[in-house]
């Protein structure tokens, strides 16, 4: 049997609830002008954005009060379970496989937790057999769209026929603080929203793409561009201005090297599929990558409707490429804490 790992299928899934811009704007300047004396000037990222609406965990009315962890982990564990489910048996009916086909899961999310993991709660309900292996991965952040899927690839080569499942979850909006009077605090209210994707990885044939080659780089001393401060409200979030300006300068010879090392270059991608993390950072990895302003259309189609879901949005932009019909090379690419640079070239399927 070949050991070329297929992409075989890949689904998507949302919560409930809506959250227009102009609805998230209006609750924040409710919730923060009055306390924030810079408020008013930082309120423009609303209208910049690109964001048209967001999905998320609870209703709009739900972040007019104060919570604690108890009430985020709760939320969270209830809605990433049910957009776990919905995400992988999307995924495994895609692949016309079942949930007891299942050899692997790898599982990221960095917006909350549980013990045990997500994959254990929902082993029975879903169908997993008992020897399933099991990844539950945290910490790596918008990133581990595809970081997570380059684990998933990897374990799928390293056993030709096995089934892995990737699913990728992220509740960015019940990190919301109406205690946190910060620039990144206000930005991040007008950015980030929630859903899930999950992908079915074998080596074998067919699928809708080959997976060729992945690789990461880690920047030296850059731990203060993006993360959490962890303490007793919740997570904070780390978001330095200088993120966009980095990436222009420092994402393209990341790139070039992880390429390198698979006897790739630049000029060889068709197209690559970026995580939007915003219309500064996309703008940033168009000069970067020196394409044409605007070439990242699908990035910013996905960024209009969802917002920054941390993970999984590489995963909804990569889902309107296949859709669109995906080039002969494309290069998935994101960024995350650490800081760090995530990449996977993708070949179309014969």
């Amino acid at each position: 049997m070949t050991d070329t790992v297929r992409l075989v299928s890949l689904a998507t899934a949302t919560p409930e609830h809506v959250i227009f811009q102009n609805q998230a704007a209006e609750a924040s300047a409710r919730l923060f002008a009055g306390r924030f004396e810079d408020f008013h000037h930082l309120a423009r990222v609303f209208d910049s954005a690109g964001i048209n609406k967001r999905h998320a965990a609870r209703p709009l009315a739900w972040f007019d009060e104060t919570h604690g962890w108890q009430d985020r982990m709760q939320a969270y564990g209830e809605v990433a379970g049910a957009l776990f489910v919905e995400a992988a048996a999307s995924a495994l009916r895609r692949a016309d496989l079942s949930a007891c086909d299942v050899d692997c899961i790898v599982t990221v999310s960095s917006t909350g937790f549980t013990t045990p993991s997500l994959d254990a709660q929902l082993a029975r309900r879903m169908g997993f057999r008992t020897d399933i292996e099991r990844v539950p991965v945290f910490g790596l952040g918008c990133a581990a769209g595809v970081s997570g899927f380059a684990v998933a690839a990897r374990l799928a080569r390293s056993r030709p026929g096995a089934v892995v499942l990737f699913v990728s979850i992220e509740l960015c909006t019940l990190a919301f603080r109406l205690d946190e009077l910060t620039r990144p605090n206000i930005i991040a209210t007008a950015l980030f929203g929630d859903g899930a994707a999950a992908c079915v990885l074998r080596a074998g044939e067919g699928g809708l793409a080959e997976v060729e080659s992945t690789g990461e780089h880690l920047f030296p001393d850059t731990l203060d561009i993006m993360g959490w401060k962890i303490d007793d409200g919740g997570f904070g979030i780390v978001l330095a201005q200088s993120l966009p300006p980095f990436a222009e300068r420092e994402l393209a010879p990341a790139v070039t090297a992880i390429l390198a090392r698979n006897g790739l270059e630049l000029a060889d991608i068709d197209r690559f599929i970026c995580h939007p993390g915003g219309m500064k950072v996309l703008a940033a990895m168009e000069s970067a990558l020196s394409l044409t302003p605007g070439t990242l259309d699908h990035e910013r189609g996905v960024l209009a409707e969802y917002g920054n879901m941390s993970s999984p949005t590489v995963l909804f932009v990569l889902e309107r490429v296949i859709r669109a019909g995906l080039p002969e090379r494309a290069a998935m690419i994101a960024m995350g804490p650490g800081f760090s640079a995530s990449c996977v070239t993708l070949r179309r399927a014969a």
